[in-house]
């Protein structure tokens, strides 16, 4: 095979990878506009992705020879082909969402196995057959490599190498340039051009090639015998060690976006974050794997394995609260934190993109049908990772505890094979990984032994979606933390968030929705209106931590007119058929995040306007933050509603945005005052030092303010699902 060739082939699976990194961001958000925001569907997303990919690369191997036989046709053609239809995919993914959101409406709950068995169908219809044609390209260009270059035995590195590397660019790409500028749709449009190039290229190669294919000599090159592959007792241990690797580095890349959620933050920058290092970690082991390839030294599997056991440990000593910088307890990430915990991942995704593509080049000697079955067995192990990591280990087990866990394999198989290590080496290895066990069992702590520390009255609750703490004595330093981000504290806020629309509806209210639970204060609030409440929250172990800040909790919870749903709220609204008077929004923090942006959105407002009463009214609370966010929310509820009204909240942090489609009386604190039921009364001014009802609400009614005086002059400075103004911001940032 010559350089321009190499170099063709190089680009081509650059750009693959690419656009399939491009095509998993993108589709994974989306699954959660149309699913709903919680670790199922993200499993569920990262599992069929994965299968895809592991089917298609085992029925490309499989297969391919036979279609170029029958054919005729270059295996450049079939190459080609699979990518044409993966960029067609880009159109038909997100409509395919659609459609399965709406027949899923009908199974209930998201916690339900019925919601979860139909999802988990809907997202492999969605998704599923472009991902099989994913699978496909590795089996089909190695078959191309066949043809012109039948002696060459380590196609699989070389084109994992290329793949690796547009893998990381399109991680960086989308998370920081695209989608900001261009939204999904358009993002997706890129990725679609970028497969259409490959195709068109590939069709190419295909001419190209088709005289060749008749010149004897070439023939006669094609029948010399290549490299035998792996034997029988090694392929046995080969297939083993791609499945383990792949299913414990996935398993670990789910419990480090939990375990490092404190320091990363929540959001997007952070998971591109942790996927670009990982990724590029990866490439640089597979590039030094190419290195010592070409000059025939590669590193032993034993040796491999002694450093995999080791650098395993790494990221639990570097999670320890003591070897990060006090910073990273702010609400921004803290670079240097941030740079220790992403550099503790890198020498562990380094050996493993060292052994990963070795392991397959021994395994199938250049052939597509061996290749494709052993990065089948590879994905497949992927697959299972994360959902072992996320069902299993993390509802039982902390972070630190389940990443010790999954180091543990690391051990038995060096202890496999470091029979052919010199004795002094066997034992300096054995001597560091007794050390990091020893350690990082009895000498590390993580966020959670830090919080046990500093408070004498923490309690930690785990469940699929999150490790939910809870920890302070009295009101006024108790705390809600999500994955180690702080939720919330007790707050007279979260009282106004229910007393507020209330006081201002037209009429007498008789029903109430609320997204997001909290502390349960909003929730507790509303049902001191003897009115139908429901409310509605993501996260399981959040509902039971009710008792933990209210002492009144289990009668609370016991009212016949509370209902607490597990679900996410976009989704209940859908699929309620209710209507409501109120519907009151705490969006989740950081505002930057996903879990906010699908509820500050345009697409939002319409979905919950189709659910109100007559006068009905919706509350969004927005915390604050940089000031073109507040424009961009502040806009997309101007956009979204006739009649808007802006008001600071009780202590001057944050505001209340009240809508409604109809005109909301300007009152006066004393009218509203009346209109407070006895209990209602009691309940809004149990945190206050004063018990003058008329004075305490004119604290937020009198302070209201222009809403478009706020409004930026640019009318795409606000909040929609496929532009999501608050959740992007790097590059407006960095230009300010």
């Amino acid at each position: 095979m010559n350089q321009f060739t190499r170099r063709v082939l190089f680009f081509l699976f650059f750009f693959s990878g690419f656009a399939s990194l491009v095509y998993q961001v993108v589709w994974t958000r989306m699954a959660f506009a149309s699913f709903g925001i919680i670790t199922p569907v993200l499993s569920v997303v990262l599992s069929v992705f994965m299968l895809g990919l592991a089917l298609g690369s085992w029925a490309g191997g499989r297969f391919i020879a036979a279609f170029v036989k029958k054919t005729g046709l270059s295996a450049a053609v079939f190459y080609g082909g699979a990518e044409l239809l993966i960029g067609l995919g880009a159109f038909a993914v997100p409509k395919l969402f659609v459609i399965s959101e709406h027949l899923l409406l009908p199974t209930g709950q998201m916690d339900s196995f019925s919601y979860l068995a139909c999802s988990a169908l809907a997202l492999a219809v969605s998704i599923f057959p472009w991902c099989v044609c994913m699978g496909t390209t590795f089996p089909f260009m190695m078959s191309y490599v066949r043809e012109v270059d039948a002696r060459n035995t380590e196609s699989f590195s070389f084109l994992y190498l290329a793949n690796v590397l547009g893998a990381m660019s399109g991680t960086f790409c989308t998370a920081v340039l695209f989608v900001e500028n261009l939204g999904f749709n358009h993002t997706l449009w890129v990725a679609a051009a970028a497969n259409f190039t490959i195709a068109f290229i590939s069709a190419c190669l295909a001419w190209e090639q088709q005289p060749q294919k008749k010149s004897p000599e070439v023939g006669a090159e094609a029948r010399v015998e290549a490299p035998a592959p792996a034997g029988n007792s090694q392929a046995g241990l080969v297939r083993l060690i791609l499945f383990s690797t792949g299913f414990i580095a996935m398993a670990m890349e789910v419990v480090w976006s939990r375990a490092f959620a404190v320091v990363l933050k929540t959001q997007v920058y952070s998971f591109a974050l942790v996927v670009f290092t990982y990724l590029g970690a990866t490439f640089f082991g597979s590039l030094v794997y190419r290195r010592d390839l070409r000059r025939g030294r590669v590193i032993s599997k034993g040796t491999l394995f002694s450093a995999l056991a080791i650098t395993a440990f790494l990221p639990v000593l570097a999670n320890d609260p003591r070897m990060l910088s006090e910073k990273f307890w702010i609400g921004s990430i803290d670079p240097a934190s941030a740079l220790i915990l992403l550099g503790s991942i890198c020498p562990f995704c380094g050996l493993l993109g060292y052994l990963t593509p070795g392991l397959i080049d021994e395994y199938a000697a250049g052939q597509p049908r061996r290749a494709g079955q052993a990065y089948a067995i590879n994905v497949l192990g992927c697959i299972l990772g994360p959902l072992v990591g996320c069902y299993l280990l993390l509802p039982w087990v902390s972070e630190r505890c389940a990443l010790i866990l999954l180091a543990l394999p690391f051990i038995a198989f060096w202890l496999a094979l470091c029979r052919s290590q010199s004795w002094l080496r066997r034992v300096s290895f054995g001597s560091v990984v007794a050390a990091m066990l020893v350690g990082t069992n009895y000498f590390s702590e993580d966020f959670e032994d830090a919080l046990f520390k500093q408070t004498e009255n923490t309690v930690v609750r785990r469940d699929y979606m999150a490790s939910v703490i809870s920890f302070g004595s009295n009101k006024e330093d108790k705390w809600l933390l999500v994955n180690g981000i702080g939720m919330t504290k007790l707050t007279p806020i979260t009282k106004f968030i229910a007393h507020l629309p209330l006081v201002l509806h037209q009429g007498q209210p008789k029903s109430m929705l609320i997204i997001c639970f909290g502390m349960g204060t909003t929730y507790r609030s509303a049902l001191s209106w003897d009115i139908d409440t429901t409310v509605v929250e993501l996260v399981p172990s959040v509902t039971k931590a009710f008792g933990f800040y209210h002492a009144n909790a289990e009668e609370v919870v016991n009212n016949p007119n509370g209902h607490i749903i597990i679900d996410d709220g976009r989704r209940y609204l859908s699929r309620c058929g209710k209507k409501f008077d109120i519907i009151a929004v705490d969006p989740p923090p950081p505002v930057e995040a996903a879990g906010s942006s699908l509820l500050f959105s345009t697409d939002f407002y319409t979905l919950a306007k189709q659910h109100l009463n007559t006068n009905g009214i919706v509350q969004m609370w927005f915390p604050g933050g940089e000031a073109l966010i507040t424009q961009a929310v502040i806009r997309s509820t101007h956009e979204s509603f006739p009649y808007v009204r802006g008001f600071p909240s009780v202590d001057g942090s944050g505001i209340h945005l009240i809508t409604s489609m109809t005109p909301i009386e300007p009152l006066g604190p004393a009218e509203l005052a009346a209109r407070l039921p006895a209990a209602a009364k009691k309940d809004l001014m149990e945190w206050s030092d004063s018990q003058d009802v008329t004075a305490y609400l004119a604290r937020v009614i009198t302070n209201e303010f222009s809403l478009p005086s706020t409004l930026n002059l640019d009318p795409n400075v606000q909040v929609t699902d496929d532009r999501p103004y608050n959740e992007y911001f790097l590059l407006r940032r960095m230009k300010n």
